[in-house]
Protein backbone atom coordinates (compact mmCIF):
# COMPACT_ATOMS: atom_id res chain seq x y z
CA UNK A 1 0.00 0.00 0.00
CA UNK A 2 1.02 3.40 -0.55
CA UNK A 3 -0.55 6.94 0.24
CA UNK A 4 0.27 10.57 -1.30
CA UNK A 5 -1.57 13.50 -0.15
CA UNK A 6 -3.06 16.43 -2.46
CA UNK A 7 -2.72 20.08 -2.41
CA UNK A 8 -4.84 22.80 -2.79
CA UNK A 9 -3.02 24.78 -5.59
CA UNK A 10 0.35 26.50 -4.93
CA UNK A 11 1.14 28.84 -2.21
CA UNK A 12 3.37 30.26 -5.52
CA UNK A 13 4.11 29.72 -9.18
CA UNK A 14 5.65 31.34 -11.91
CA UNK A 15 9.27 31.15 -13.38
CA UNK A 16 12.64 32.07 -11.80
CA UNK A 17 15.26 34.59 -13.97
CA UNK A 18 17.43 31.03 -14.17
CA UNK A 19 17.60 28.07 -16.76
CA UNK A 20 14.60 25.38 -15.75
CA UNK A 21 13.13 28.35 -13.99
CA UNK A 22 10.24 27.11 -14.27
CA UNK A 23 8.69 26.81 -10.12
CA UNK A 24 6.06 26.21 -7.83
CA UNK A 25 5.36 26.37 -3.75
CA UNK A 26 2.93 22.91 -2.27
CA UNK A 27 0.14 23.91 -0.11
CA UNK A 28 -0.68 20.51 1.36
CA UNK A 29 -3.86 19.26 2.41
CA UNK A 30 -5.20 16.97 3.92
CA UNK A 31 -6.50 15.06 0.64
CA UNK A 32 -5.41 11.74 -0.15
CA UNK A 33 -4.97 9.09 -2.65
CA UNK A 34 -4.32 5.30 -1.34
CA UNK A 35 -2.91 3.25 -3.72
CA UNK A 36 -2.60 -1.23 -3.07
CA UNK A 37 -1.16 -3.36 -5.68
CA UNK A 38 -1.30 -7.05 -4.91
CA UNK A 39 0.69 -9.60 -7.33
CA UNK A 40 -0.70 -12.43 -8.83
CA UNK A 41 1.17 -15.03 -10.53
CA UNK A 42 -1.51 -16.21 -13.17
CA UNK A 43 -1.78 -12.70 -14.67
CA UNK A 44 1.04 -11.23 -16.96
CA UNK A 45 0.88 -7.50 -17.11
CA UNK A 46 -0.79 -5.17 -14.65
CA UNK A 47 -4.38 -4.41 -14.42
CA UNK A 48 -5.86 -0.81 -13.03
CA UNK A 49 -8.60 -0.22 -11.48
CA UNK A 50 -10.13 2.37 -12.61
CA UNK A 51 -9.46 1.60 -16.25
CA UNK A 52 -8.97 4.82 -16.80
CA UNK A 53 -5.80 5.47 -14.21
CA UNK A 54 -3.18 4.88 -17.61
CA UNK A 55 -0.56 6.78 -16.02
CA UNK A 56 -0.58 5.15 -12.93
CA UNK A 57 -0.38 1.90 -14.94
CA UNK A 58 2.47 3.09 -17.12
CA UNK A 59 4.34 3.55 -13.91
CA UNK A 60 3.77 0.02 -12.47
CA UNK A 61 4.66 -1.39 -15.42
CA UNK A 62 7.99 0.64 -15.30
CA UNK A 63 9.17 -0.33 -11.56
CA UNK A 64 7.89 -3.82 -12.67
CA UNK A 65 10.42 -3.67 -15.39
CA UNK A 66 13.13 -2.26 -13.03
CA UNK A 67 12.46 -4.82 -10.60
CA UNK A 68 13.19 -7.94 -12.78
CA UNK A 69 16.45 -5.72 -13.81
CA UNK A 70 17.41 -5.90 -10.15
CA UNK A 71 16.93 -9.33 -9.70
CA UNK A 72 16.99 -11.17 -12.87
CA UNK A 73 13.24 -12.83 -12.23
CA UNK A 74 10.35 -11.96 -14.44
CA UNK A 75 8.14 -9.77 -13.22
CA UNK A 76 4.72 -11.52 -12.61
CA UNK A 77 1.29 -9.58 -13.11
CA UNK A 78 -0.53 -8.05 -10.46
CA UNK A 79 -3.84 -5.85 -10.03
CA UNK A 80 -3.23 -2.10 -9.24
CA UNK A 81 -5.88 -0.44 -7.22
CA UNK A 82 -6.17 3.20 -7.01
CA UNK A 83 -8.10 5.02 -4.78
CA UNK A 84 -8.47 8.95 -4.27
CA UNK A 85 -10.30 11.56 -2.64
CA UNK A 86 -8.88 14.23 -5.15
CA UNK A 87 -11.17 15.91 -7.70
CA UNK A 88 -9.50 15.54 -10.83
CA UNK A 89 -8.42 18.46 -13.25
CA UNK A 90 -9.17 21.04 -10.91
CA UNK A 91 -4.83 21.92 -10.08
CA UNK A 92 -5.46 19.91 -6.73
CA UNK A 93 -2.45 17.28 -7.70
CA UNK A 94 -4.37 14.62 -8.18
CA UNK A 95 -2.62 12.73 -11.06
CA UNK A 96 0.57 13.45 -8.77
CA UNK A 97 -0.49 12.24 -5.61
CA UNK A 98 -2.17 9.31 -7.68
CA UNK A 99 1.71 8.70 -9.21
CA UNK A 100 3.62 8.87 -5.90
CA UNK A 101 0.87 6.34 -4.21
CA UNK A 102 1.68 4.05 -6.73
CA UNK A 103 5.31 4.05 -6.85
CA UNK A 104 5.02 3.38 -2.87
CA UNK A 105 2.71 0.37 -3.15
CA UNK A 106 4.54 -1.37 -6.35
CA UNK A 107 7.69 -0.86 -5.06
CA UNK A 108 6.61 -1.92 -1.67
CA UNK A 109 5.17 -5.38 -3.20
CA UNK A 110 8.12 -5.54 -5.77
CA UNK A 111 10.84 -4.97 -2.79
CA UNK A 112 12.36 -2.07 -5.01
CA UNK A 113 13.74 0.88 -2.90
CA UNK A 114 11.32 4.12 -3.75
CA UNK A 115 13.46 6.77 -1.91
CA UNK A 116 12.00 10.46 -3.07
CA UNK A 117 14.79 11.11 -5.70
CA UNK A 118 13.96 7.34 -7.51
CA UNK A 119 10.38 8.44 -7.65
CA UNK A 120 11.27 12.00 -9.35
CA UNK A 121 13.35 10.24 -12.22
CA UNK A 122 10.20 7.58 -13.26
CA UNK A 123 8.04 10.96 -12.80
CA UNK A 124 10.17 12.71 -15.00
CA UNK A 125 9.29 10.72 -17.96
CA UNK A 126 5.67 10.90 -17.79
CA UNK A 127 4.78 14.47 -16.70
CA UNK A 128 5.25 17.28 -15.10
CA UNK A 129 4.47 16.81 -11.05
CA UNK A 130 4.03 18.29 -8.10
CA UNK A 131 6.31 18.25 -4.77
CA UNK A 132 3.70 15.75 -2.84
CA UNK A 133 6.52 13.24 -2.51
CA UNK A 134 8.19 15.05 0.54
CA UNK A 135 6.52 15.43 3.84
CA UNK A 136 7.11 19.40 3.68
CA UNK A 137 6.44 22.74 2.20
CA UNK A 138 8.67 22.58 -0.96
CA UNK A 139 9.94 24.50 -3.51
CA UNK A 140 9.82 22.17 -6.72
CA UNK A 141 10.80 22.57 -10.49
CA UNK A 142 7.55 20.81 -11.68
CA UNK A 143 8.41 21.15 -15.34
CA UNK A 144 11.57 18.79 -14.62
CA UNK A 145 10.44 17.14 -11.71
CA UNK A 146 13.23 18.09 -9.47
CA UNK A 147 13.26 19.33 -6.10
CA UNK A 148 14.70 22.55 -5.55
CA UNK A 149 14.56 23.21 -1.86
CA UNK A 150 12.38 22.35 1.94
CA UNK A 151 11.14 25.21 3.05
CA UNK A 152 9.54 23.51 6.32
CA UNK A 153 6.41 22.94 7.66
CA UNK A 154 3.15 25.26 9.06
CA UNK A 155 0.63 25.94 11.75
CA UNK A 156 -2.54 24.68 10.50
CA UNK A 157 -4.75 26.83 7.94
CA UNK A 158 -8.20 26.24 6.99
CA UNK A 159 -8.65 26.99 3.28
CA UNK A 160 -12.41 28.35 1.81
CA UNK A 161 -12.40 26.93 -2.08
CA UNK A 162 -14.30 27.44 -4.69
CA UNK A 163 -14.48 25.84 -8.14
CA UNK A 164 -14.74 28.23 -11.34
CA UNK A 165 -15.54 25.03 -13.07
CA UNK A 166 -14.21 22.69 -16.05
CA UNK A 167 -10.79 20.92 -15.79
CA UNK A 168 -7.45 21.52 -16.68
CA UNK A 169 -4.81 19.01 -18.44
CA UNK A 170 -1.70 19.32 -16.85
CA UNK A 171 0.48 18.13 -19.28
CA UNK A 172 -1.22 20.48 -22.48
CA UNK A 173 -0.96 23.26 -19.93
CA UNK A 174 2.60 23.11 -19.08
CA UNK A 175 2.95 23.20 -23.13
CA UNK A 176 2.05 26.65 -23.18
CA UNK A 177 4.41 29.61 -23.50
CA UNK A 178 5.18 31.69 -20.50
CA UNK A 179 4.23 35.30 -20.92
CA UNK A 180 6.36 36.51 -17.96
CA UNK A 181 8.71 39.61 -18.64
CA UNK A 182 12.69 39.34 -17.10
CA UNK A 183 11.04 41.87 -14.68
CA UNK A 184 8.55 39.25 -13.17
CA UNK A 185 11.04 36.95 -13.76
CA UNK A 186 12.94 38.46 -10.83
CA UNK A 187 9.48 39.63 -8.94
CA UNK A 188 9.00 35.46 -8.41
CA UNK A 189 12.89 35.26 -7.15
CA UNK A 190 11.65 37.63 -4.25
CA UNK A 191 8.24 36.30 -3.88
CA UNK A 192 10.14 33.11 -3.10
CA UNK A 193 12.80 34.53 -0.85
CA UNK A 194 9.91 36.11 1.18
CA UNK A 195 8.07 33.46 1.50
CA UNK A 196 10.78 30.89 2.47
CA UNK A 197 11.58 33.65 5.10
CA UNK A 198 7.94 34.22 5.90
CA UNK A 199 7.49 29.70 6.53
CA UNK A 200 10.92 29.82 8.60
CA UNK A 201 9.17 32.52 11.09
CA UNK A 202 5.52 30.69 10.84
CA UNK A 203 3.97 33.99 9.79
CA UNK A 204 0.79 33.46 8.14
CA UNK A 205 0.10 36.42 7.71
CA UNK A 206 3.17 37.07 5.18
CA UNK A 207 2.50 33.78 3.14
CA UNK A 208 -0.91 34.75 2.70
CA UNK A 209 0.63 38.20 0.91
CA UNK A 210 2.83 36.21 -1.38
CA UNK A 211 0.09 33.91 -1.95
CA UNK A 212 -2.15 36.91 -3.30
CA UNK A 213 0.45 38.50 -5.28
CA UNK A 214 1.27 35.16 -7.32
CA UNK A 215 -2.40 34.64 -8.01
CA UNK A 216 -2.76 38.02 -8.90
CA UNK A 217 0.40 37.72 -11.31
CA UNK A 218 -1.28 34.34 -12.38
CA UNK A 219 -3.68 36.19 -14.78
CA UNK A 220 -1.45 36.95 -17.56
CA UNK A 221 -1.53 32.95 -17.69
CA UNK A 222 -4.52 31.85 -16.85
CA UNK A 223 -7.32 34.11 -16.05
CA UNK A 224 -9.45 33.49 -13.07
CA UNK A 225 -13.04 35.64 -13.01
CA UNK A 226 -13.70 35.58 -9.36
CA UNK A 227 -9.92 36.42 -8.28
CA UNK A 228 -11.02 39.85 -7.36
CA UNK A 229 -14.40 39.09 -5.93
CA UNK A 230 -12.36 36.43 -3.46
CA UNK A 231 -9.91 38.92 -2.43
CA UNK A 232 -13.23 41.51 -1.52
CA UNK A 233 -14.14 38.36 0.55
CA UNK A 234 -10.71 37.85 1.95
CA UNK A 235 -10.39 41.42 3.07
CA UNK A 236 -14.06 41.24 4.52
CA UNK A 237 -13.70 38.41 6.71
CA UNK A 238 -10.10 39.39 7.79
CA UNK A 239 -8.19 36.40 5.94
CA UNK A 240 -4.66 36.08 5.13
CA UNK A 241 -5.07 36.20 1.41
CA UNK A 242 -5.51 34.04 -1.36
CA UNK A 243 -4.36 30.89 -2.90
CA UNK A 244 -5.28 29.57 -6.35
CA UNK A 245 -4.40 26.44 -8.21
CA UNK A 246 -2.30 28.48 -11.15
CA UNK A 247 -2.84 25.06 -13.53
CA UNK A 248 -6.19 24.47 -12.40
CA UNK A 249 -9.70 25.90 -11.51
CA UNK A 250 -10.12 26.40 -7.64
CA UNK A 251 -9.65 29.39 -5.58
CA UNK A 252 -9.10 29.57 -1.37
CA UNK A 253 -9.53 31.97 1.30
CA UNK A 254 -6.51 30.64 3.56
CA UNK A 255 -7.95 31.60 7.46
CA UNK A 256 -5.74 30.66 10.59
CA UNK A 257 -7.26 28.19 12.53
CA UNK A 258 -5.50 29.39 15.40
CA UNK A 259 -7.31 32.81 15.43
CA UNK A 260 -9.70 33.01 18.18
CA UNK A 261 -12.11 34.58 15.54
CA UNK A 262 -11.74 31.13 13.21
CA UNK A 263 -15.48 29.80 13.30
CA UNK A 264 -16.88 33.50 13.13
CA UNK A 265 -14.31 34.00 9.84
CA UNK A 266 -14.59 30.34 8.27
CA UNK A 267 -18.27 30.74 8.23
CA UNK A 268 -19.06 34.29 7.01
CA UNK A 269 -16.30 33.19 4.06
CA UNK A 270 -18.41 30.44 3.10
CA UNK A 271 -21.44 32.11 3.21
CA UNK A 272 -20.02 34.80 0.88
CA UNK A 273 -18.39 32.09 -1.29
CA UNK A 274 -21.62 30.43 -1.41
CA UNK A 275 -23.16 32.87 -2.83
CA UNK A 276 -20.28 33.99 -4.91
CA UNK A 277 -19.58 30.72 -6.84
CA UNK A 278 -22.57 28.34 -5.65
CA UNK A 279 -20.44 25.44 -4.09
CA UNK A 280 -17.90 25.75 -1.30
CA UNK A 281 -15.40 23.11 -0.08
CA UNK A 282 -13.41 23.80 3.31
CA UNK A 283 -9.76 22.13 3.27
CA UNK A 284 -7.04 22.08 6.17
CA UNK A 285 -3.67 22.23 5.43
CA UNK A 286 -1.11 19.77 6.55
CA UNK A 287 1.51 20.59 9.08
CA UNK A 288 4.54 18.36 9.12
CA UNK A 289 6.40 18.01 12.76
CA UNK A 290 9.92 19.12 12.38
CA UNK A 291 9.38 19.86 8.84
CA UNK A 292 12.33 22.13 8.49
CA UNK A 293 14.98 23.64 6.03
CA UNK A 294 15.58 26.26 3.44
CA UNK A 295 14.83 26.53 -0.34
CA UNK A 296 18.54 26.45 -2.27
CA UNK A 297 18.70 29.70 -5.22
Amino acid sequence: MGTAFGTFGELLQGVLPEEDGDFLVTLPVARWTMATYRREPGLEDVVVRPAGKTKALRLARTIGELAERQTGVPAVGGTLHVNSVIPEGKGLASSSADLVATARAVGQALRVEMPPSRIERLLADIEPTDGVLYPAIVAFHHRTVRLRGVLGSLPVMAVVGIDEGGSVDTVDFNRIPKPFTLADRHEYARLLDRLACAVRRRDLAEVGRVATRSAQMNQLLRDKWSLEPMREICREVGGLGVAVAHSGTTLGILLDTGDPSYTQRVSAAAQACGELAGGVTVYRTLSFPGGGGRARG
